[in-house]
């Protein structure tokens, strides 16, 4: 964010909204325009991880902030919390959302070609090095400017391979945010008039954020495009790839955005409405119409599938179980053993909406299977008659290498099984998936974006640089 004042506690409002994107640790940096940098970073989530005197120390009119998701690196370090910090050229403090799929080359470059030094195996930290080390190469004479920071930028596209929506703040200089040439995490500019007429910006994953902080849209940043503000608050920006191509992540409308969030022009909680009406046809199809008594949501992502589909095939919905708000999101928690305990915390099974029924459970998408399988078991202890259980999602039954953390293949409950064993390993009486062309049809109706990211569905990499022996070595060396 740049600002007219402090912008600290707007950041830290900020990260609030973006909570459900990641739990495991938080950051923000602030930087005066005079070029001194404050950070301040810690494990766990934002109302846990800054105290008063955190939030006083976090001087300046310009910063940026994150909540981490471990995707790649260790997930209990509080080393690898994000931002990222470099003290030449200049002090570049960078956050990034996204996997990086060439961290090996990178890190041999880096250490024998560029000669920097890791601290982690955090890709973020790579990325800040290939940025600092391009930029220093840029630079002639002794002011930056623009020219030079796209320069670097577009050097940095043709180095780095994966995904990133990178937001960067350059010491005594601006902010900088940049986003893949494939555009596959999100990544969104607005901006507002101060009373005194200067314009303050913000760059953000989702535009929740900038509804929140009466920013107005001016658009998603483009895949491979460059945006840079300078400490005055003008706007710079560039194309920096040579072929650019927005191919999104189809998991962000799936799962992993909020639903009151527009990204890349598309309406989250349309895109999932519409996944219900067409999870409805294929329920219909396969499923006899008397093994269903009512529909009910896994809460919260599947709620708007779960109205759809109730009201396309004419069954009562019903809410059964009850969440509890304060535990975190399991998915994006580290570790199957951690996951599992924390369901029965998360979800209590109300018996007077299960008692005798043929019960039909919505989820977002079943992945590993661990939280669907407790899930079933706990309908069925309630006195559900049958459960039946469909995804919005198609079978998950590839790794996701883009930033969304399913690093193996034997991890995911639909790997190397037809639908009816996978029924039987989540305990199910009927399993039903959505369709891969009917997920892509939902999320890109009505929208000018032509392609999507579903690679973890259909083993379709959009980068083209994933193969099979880097697939072999990310299930060899991480484990989610």
């Amino acid at each position: 964010m740049v600002g007219r004042g402090s912008v600290n506690q707007e950041i830290y409002d900020s990260l609030l909204l973006l909570q459900h994107r990641g739990q495991d640790s938080t950051g923000i940096a602030t930087a005066e325009n005079s070029g001194v940098v404050h950070m301040h970073k810690a494990s766990g989530q934002v109302r846990e991880a800054f105290r008063t005197r955190d939030m006083r120390a976090l001087l300046g009119e310009i910063g940026l902030g994150h909540v981490r998701y471990a995707t790649k690196g260790t997930a209990s370090s509080e080393e690898e919390a994000q931002p990222f910090y470099v003290n030449a050229p200049y002090g570049i403090v960078l956050v990034h959302n996204g996997n990086l799929t060439n961290t090996r080359e990178l890190t041999d470059e880096l250490f024998h070609k560029d000669r920097r030094h890791l601290n982690t195996s955090s890709d973020t930290e790579l990325l800040v090095n290939v940025l600092a080390n391009e930029l220093q190469s840029s630079i002639s004479g002794l002011e930056l400017d623009p020219e030079q920071v796209f320069h670097a930028v577009t050097r940095v596209h043709e180095r780095v391979e994966g995904s990133y929506a990178a937001i960067s703040l350059i010491a005594g200089y601006g902010l900088l945010a940049f986003r893949d040439p494939f555009g596959i995490r999100p990544l969104i500019l607005g901006t507002r008039k101060n009373p005194d007429g200067h314009y303050e910006w913000v760059v953000t994953s989702e535009s929740l954020v900038l509804e929140n902080g009466e920013f107005e849209v001016v658009r998603d940043v483009e895949p491979g495009e460059a945006v840079f503000i300078d400490l005055d608050g003008k706007l710079h920006t560039r194309q920096c790839a040579s072929d650019p191509k927005l191919v999104p992540c189809s998991f962000e409308y799936v799962y992993l955005a909020r639903p009151d969030s527009v990204m890349n022009g598309i309406s989250v909680y349309d895109a999932r409405l519409r996944m219900g009406e067409r999870l409805a046809d294929t329920i219909a199809k396969y499923t006899p119409r008397e093994a269903i008594d009512v529909v009910m949501p896994i809460p919260d992502s599947s709620r708007p599938a779960a109205m759809q589909v109730a009201r396309k095939l004419g069954v009562e919905y019903r809410e059964g179980f009850y969440k509890n708000r304060y535990i975190g999101r399991t998915f994006i928690m580290p570790g199957q053993a951690v996951r599992k305990k924390s369901v029965r915390q998360k979800l209590n099974a109300m018996s007077s909406e299960f008692k005798g029924k043929n019960v039909l459970l919505i989820d977002d998408s079943i992945v590993r299977g661990t939280t669907s399988k407790e899930i079933i078991q706990m309908a069925r202890d309630a006195g559900a008659k049958s459960v039946t259980f469909a995804s919005a999602a198609p079978p998950v039954r590839y790794p996701h290498v883009y930033g969304i953390n399913m690093p193996s293949r034997h991890e995911l409950v639909a790997h190397g099984r037809t639908i009816p064993e996978i029924a039987d390993e989540l305990g199910a009486d009927f399993v039903v998936y959505q369709e891969v062309d009917d997920l892509k049809a939902a999320i890109l109706e009505g929208s000018d974006v032509e392609d999507l990211d579903m690679s973890c569905f259909d083993g379709r990499y959009v980068t083209g640089t994933v193969t099979d022996e880097y697939l072999a070595w990310v299930e060899g060396s991480q484990e989610s």
